[in-house]
This record gives structure tokens, C-alpha cells and sequence, in this order.
């Protein structure tokens, strides 16, 4: 089974990364990370790399497909080479899924028109303008299309597309493989839970890392 992991300039790490960690120990499957070349791809702080060791050219008919965000999204939303990659393997794929804004390269491959999806909730407006219907939800199911709201959403997203592709007893050991058992020290993970205090330093953080 082969998975694949679309990555690009500005990318972020856990959307990619937390998947990863729970698809590739499922038995028989291969992650693959690919990109418009092969090579180190840096993330959006530019601190860390991922190595793409594949071009989109060389994986076109993945049986899995994994979109993660960032801010480098944005600027693929006209890049020809990335959509037509995911028009394609989506035409074969038994699960096209992304997290966070990867959510916008699906739309704007035109796989979400008129279609319940999610994102990180900063974006839901943007997600709306290319033509799908944003929920929020931490994961929205679709079919085959499975999308997955902000950044550590993926983890979640990818437990039960674990379970979709094998069965809930091996989701569940691998779960417990990755200790995956969230306790947070606060309860200010959502927008609904934020006070004005916490959106205006969200603010402030995201304008420094522009």
C-alpha cells in the first residue's frame, strides 16, 4: 500500500509529520514524501527540512493520498503541476485526505465543489471562495475524501484512516505504539474555547512568522 506525502516550500511539519508517524506502521504500507523535485523541502519557519525522495512524476497512482498545509499553500493555489498531480491520483486513490489548508489544494483541484470540508479555522472563508462547504469539524468524511481541521487534527485524521484501511483493533495498537493520549494543560485548543486575549496574541504570533 502506498501513501503518499505531497510537500513543498513553507509546509508545515505536523501536518506531515503526524500522519506520517501513525500510516507508516501499518503493515505492508510504504510513505513516500514527494515533491516538484526530489530533495530537502523546507518547512514555513525555514528551520527544518524534509527530504522529498520522490518527484510528483514518479508517483501517480498512490493508493493514499496525505495533503498537509502552511503557509506555503497559498502560493500553489495556481500551480498547475501540483493540482494536476492530485486530479490524477485521486482518480485511483482509495483515500484522498488532507489537514489543515492542505484542504485549499483540494478545492482548488476542484475535488471539494459543494463539498462539507474543514481546515484550520483562520482560512474557512478562503476554503468557501474555492468552492467547498466549510464545517467545523475536527474531521469531516466525505466518501473517500477525508479533510482534517489545524495541524494536530492530522494525528486524528490519520487514526481513523488507519482504521478505514485495516481495522479498529490495529488503529487502536498503533495508537498506543505512539502513545497518542492528549492531556492538555489547557482547554484553548479550539476557536469557540479562546478568549479575546489568546485570538489577539494568535495574531500577533502569526504576523512575526510572516
Amino acid at each position: 500500500m502506498e501513501i503518499a506525502i505531497p510537500i513543498f516550500s513553507r509546509f508545515t511539519a505536523l501536518d506531515a509529520i503526524g500522519p506520517y508517524e501513525i500510516l507508516q506502521r501499518l503493515p505492508s504500507s510504504t510513505v513516500r514524501f514527494v515533491g516538484h523535485r526530489v530533495g530537502p523541502i523546507r518547512t514555513e519557519n525555514g528551520m527544518l527540512a524534509v527530504m522529498a525522495d520522490a518527484a510528483f512524476h514518479d508517483v501517480d497512482a498512490p493508493d493514499v493520498l496525505v495533503v498537509p498545509g502552511g503557509i506555503g499553500t497559498r502560493a500553489l493555489l495556481d500551480d498547475t503541476v501540483i493540482l494536476d498531480w492530485i486530479r490524477t491520483a485521486h482518480r485511483t486513490t482509495r483515500y484522498t485526505t488532507s489537514v489543515c489548508t492542505g484542504s485549499l489544494l483540494l478545492a482548488a483541484a476542484g475535488l471539494l465543489d459543494g463539498v462539507e470540508a474543514t481546515t484550520h479555522w483562520a482560512v474557512y472563508d478562503l476554503l468557501e471562495k474555492l468552492g467547498a462547504r466549510p464545517v467545523s469539524q475536527r474531521i469531516v468524511e466525505q466518501g473517500k475524501i477525508i479533510t482534517a481541521a489545524g495541524v494536530s487534527a492530522g494525528i486524528d485524521m490519520a487514526l481513523r484512516l488507519a482504521e478505514c484501511l485495516t481495522d479498529s483493533t490495529t488503529a487502536r495498537a498503533v495508537q498506543l505504539m505512539v502513545e497518542y493520549d492528549p492531556q492538555p494543560p489547557f482547554d484553548s485548543g479550539a476557536r469557540s474555547k479562546a478568549s479575546e486575549a489568546v485570538l489577539a496574541r494568535v495574531a500577533e504570533l502569526a504576523k512575526s512568522k510572516d
